[in-house]
């Protein structure tokens, strides 16, 4: 009786445990150029223990990063962390590098799909790529992201840098590479990230 209680409590004990979010990205969501605690994902933390809602965040972006090296990294991740949630914040590094977007399309579709597997609910975060990369290019590659959560029952943020890069004094908000945002953009970023982060940890 005493072994079976304590493992009663043992069950109750994992269940109670915070939902992880794990965040696999790229130099965006690793605060490349900016000070530490200044990215999007370290306001994230912040907002959830401002809202008073328990979760653990781990950010496993690596500045550089594409959709293959992320689905090479996943499986080990979603072990060690055994996430709730997942946010797949890579391609952009694809689309610099001239990638196959046939490649990129399969990689966010074996992470979104190991994700959910391991009992994860995903969140895609969708990108633009600048006009100078042709126009079929860019059209083809901003509508990946919703052909694949749509595909997957996945949540999407359509473009990730909503009211930063399209805004008209958009530089402002640019470091001198003209690619990485300022400290200044990411409480920006983190407004269009929140509501469907938010959705997927309501829906746990």
């Amino acid at each position: 009786m005493l072994a079976l209680a304590g493992g009663a409590l043992s069950g109750a004990a994992l269940a109670a445990e915070p939902p992880t979010i794990l965040v696999v990205g790229d130099s965006l969501s690793a605060e490349y150029g900016i000070a530490r605690g200044n990215g999007w994902v370290a306001l994230l933390e912040k907002k959830l223990a401002a809202e008073k809602i328990a979760a653990k965040v781990i950010n496993a972006s690596i500045s550089g990063d594409t959709t293959a090296g992320g689905r090479s990294r996943l499986p080990a991740l979603l072990k060690t962390h055994q996430p709730g949630v997942v946010v797949i914040e890579l391609g952009s590094n694809d689309a610099l590098r001239g990638l196959s977007l046939d490649a990129t399309q399969a990689n966010l579709t074996a992470m979104t799909e190991a994700a959910q597997k391991a009992g994860a609910r995903v969140l895609l975060v969708g990108m633009q790529m600048p006009p100078n990369y042709g126009a079929d290019y860019g059209k083809r590659f901003f509508e990946l992201y919703p052909q694949v959560a749509k595909a997957h029952n996945a949540a999407l943020v359509p473009f990730f840098l909503k009211g930063v890069a399209d805004r008209a004094n958009a530089l402002e908000l640019f470091q001198p590479d003209r690619i990485h945002p300022t400290a200044a953009a990411h409480p920006i970023i983190l407004g269009n990230m929140w509501p469907e982060i938010q959705k997927l940890l309501k829906s746990k």
